[in-house]
């Protein structure tokens, strides 16, 4: 028998750097605490993941070369892999979301969005379409050709958006439920050098947040759904002015009730506190926390939002914290060793 779905979440790590692969975790919903209950490595490195909405089957990718894509059916307390991994078309695939009867994926290495087919019963056919994107930043580094860090649906569910840290721009699609193709619709140019890599929208849909990974930053932007635009407004750091050495933003979240956002900051190793106005048009930097570890390369909010998870790659652990109702800012509660953890999907 399986365990409450309320009650479950899954970790997802890099196994080539010692991690387990896909872990179920049970959760104790009056601690918030994570016992693991079982892995499956059936894909190498799958570090990001996303549930089906009816909480029957979990989607990873696998951020190799050759990119795939996989599906688990997790009815049960273990994860069960349902057929082979389907290759992307890809490189480098690192983040996923569910769409019109699709996977989608953002490969990374490849610069490019990929939509796969989902089938009767879960599984993953092969690839429907790939989405090249085109640009290049001024990081010769990082820079020198695009590379999709985050795919995901708008709230309306009528656009696809993906964010490009090699290319400072994040492009809307429409998505073809027919036949899976990708059609480009606008695309919104971020400040050169500022290497978006992540977006969250506000609950009211009206705004956006992209927490740029190259300046400790996040650009406020204006969402119009009904036209597919995103409208950059202007940028909030995410460290205070004091900070120094190498920093990293990698996740943003924003609060149920629109109040707070979160920001993972790694190198500074810390979980940034901003306060947004009624509007959601204006964020300001409250404080900065310890994330509890080591290199944070994910957020997640539990269901009820009282919650955060941070998921520390490099110190191979997944810290929680109590979330302060009135004030937003977390204070840790507990860790759960996970080994070149990435991200926390809760079902």
């Amino acid at each position: 028998m399986g365990t409450d779905r309320a009650g479950r979440a899954f970790i997802g790590s890099f196994t080539t750097a010692g991690g387990r692969g896909v872990t179920a975790v049970a959760v104790d919903e009056e601690t918030g605490a994570l016992t693991p209950l079982g892995s499956s490595d059936h894909v190498a490195n799958p570090s990001f993941l996303v549930a089906s909405p009816d909480g029957a089957v979990l989607y990873a990718v696998g951020e190799n070369a050759h990119g795939t894509a996989a599906a688990f059916d997790i009815r049960d307390d273990l994860p069960r892999p349902l057929g082979e991994p389907v290759p992307v078309g890809g490189s480098g695939p690192t983040h996923l979301d569910l769409a019109a009867g699709h996977l989608l994926t953002a490969n990374y290495d490849s610069g490019s969005v990929t939509a796969l087919p989902v089938l009767p019963g879960g599984g993953l056919g092969p690839a429907a379409s790939v989405l090249v994107h085109q640009g290049s930043g001024p990081d010769p580094d990082r820079q020198r050709e695009p590379h999709a860090h985050q795919v995901l649906t708008d709230p309306s569910g009528r656009w696809i958006v993906s964010v490009d840290l090699g290319t400072d721009s994040v492009r809307v699609c429409a998505l073809t439920e027919e036949t899976g193709a990708l059609s480009l619709r606008s695309e919104a140019a971020l400040r050169p050098g500022s290497g978006p890599r992540h977006l969250v929208f506000h609950p009211s849909g009206r705004h956006a947040y992209v927490l740029n990974e190259l300046a400790p930053t996040l650009t406020v932007c204006r969402w119009d759904a009904a036209a597919g635009i995103l409208e950059p407004l202007h940028e909030v750091p995410v460290v205070e002015d004091a900070a120094s050495g190498e920093i990293y933003p990698s996740e943003v979240v924003v609060g149920h009730d629109g109040r707070f956002l979160w920001a993972a900051n790694r190198g500074h190793d810390s979980i940034a506190v901003l306060a947004l106005d009624p509007t959601g048009e204006k964020a300001a930097l409250v404080t900065t926390v310890d994330c509890g570890g080591h290199w944070p390369r994910d957020l997640t909010l539990d269901p009820t939002g009282r919650r955060l998870y941070a998921s520390n790659e490099r110190s191979g652990d997944v810290t929680w914290f109590d979330i302060d109702a009135a004030t937003g800012v977390p204070t840790r509660v507990g860790s759960l060793q996970a080994p070149a953890a990435s991200c926390v999907v809760f079902v």
